[in-house]
């Protein structure tokens, strides 16, 4: 029965959220059953866009610098990388006010480079991922809670899209972009490979409406946190009560076994129904996965794609 550790927590002073996030770990061990000392760990922030950073649409650097401090604590050596699709992680970091806390714990920010992996599902042999991802001894997944013009929600499972290295992730919404059960599968599939040992959910303030940047900043007020990345989105979609048949990648969890009833939950902390926000406002109206391209841009990626694609697998290092 996977655990999932929810906290009511109203701010991001680093005091304050350092301790809630000590409450919250505590259910599962705190973190040094999460890392070792010695361990290389990646923190895998939102860093969607560097543009709006008053929108409330990237994890909030100061729930990433009070988690690398625990990782530090007992002796895991963290590391900041996401792959933005515009921009570096470094300049969208910075412009979202990161600098001070990365330069504070002299915290190392990557770019992400890739590499394909093979997968359990046949459908997926080809997916191209982040290599320091993979190569981490452990992956921290430290997703947003946003609504999303695209997939209705995006939480844990969608965070590491952020594992694709940027072109690939253009070429994913032209290739699988028409068929929005097989861009779930693909999502959940690249979850899945990445495997992320921790997921903490940064939905003190969410943004809701036409996200992912385009929406507007929604006080919840809601720490989350589980091992299992899929049950702690299910525990969220059921926070924000929204329809999990709505959302391609709860659809496509389901349907590779892999999702869970609520009652398959433990819940050790909060309990969903005492967090649920019934008011979650999610887009006006949903957007194509593939931006609805023009057939010669498709063209160009695919044959990108095909070039990509005679490179040689790479093995897996990362194990969760």
């Amino acid at each position: 029965m996977p655990t999932v550790s929810l906290l009511r927590a109203a701010t991001y002073d680093v005091a304050v959220l350092s301790q809630s996030l000590e409450a919250l770990l505590a259910p599962l061990g705190g973190m040094a059953a999460i890392v070792q000392p010695g361990d290389r760990v990646l923190l895998k922030p939102n860093l969607l866009t560097g543009a709006r950073p008053k929108h409330e649409c990237v994890t909030r650097p100061e729930l990433v610098y009070c988690v690398a401090k625990m990782v530090q604590a007992v002796g895991g050596q963290p590391f900041l990388g996401d792959g933005p699709a515009f921009g570096s992680a470094l300049g969208v970091a910075r412009n979202n006010g990161y600098l001070p806390f990365i330069e504070a714990l002299n915290l190392p920010v990557i770019e992400f480079h890739g590499d394909r992996y093979s997968t359990s599902n046949p459908e997926f042999q080809h997916l191209r991922l982040s290599k320091e991802a993979m190569a981490a001894d452990v992956v921290i997944n430290l997703p947003k809670v946003k609504s999303h013009v695209q997939l209705t929600l995006t939480l844990g499972v969608k965070n590491l899209f952020g594992c694709v290295p940027g072109k690939m992730k253009a070429w994913w919404h032209m290739e699988a972009g028409k068929d929005s059960d097989r861009f779930g599968r693909m999502l959940v599939e690249t979850a899945r490979a990445i495997s992320p040992d921790l997921t903490i959910m940064d939905g003190i303030i969410g943004h809701e409406g036409n996200g992912p940047s385009g929406g507007t900043p929604r006080p919840l007020n809601i720490l989350a946190a589980s091992q299992n990345v899929f049950a702690l989105d299910r525990a969220m979609v059921a926070i924000l009560n929204v329809d999990p048949e709505r959302i391609p990648t709860q659809r496509a969890a389901t349907a590779l076994g892999l999702n869970y009833t609520l009652e398959e939950l433990h819940f050790p902390l909060a309990q969903p129904e005492e967090l649920q926000v019934p008011d979650w406002k999610l887009p006006s109206q949903m957007m194509p996965i593939d931006f609805g391209a023009p057939r010669v841009l498709k063209s160009t990626f695919k044959h990108l794609y095909i070039r990509w694609i005679k490179e040689p697998l790479a093995t897996y290092t990362h194990q969760s």
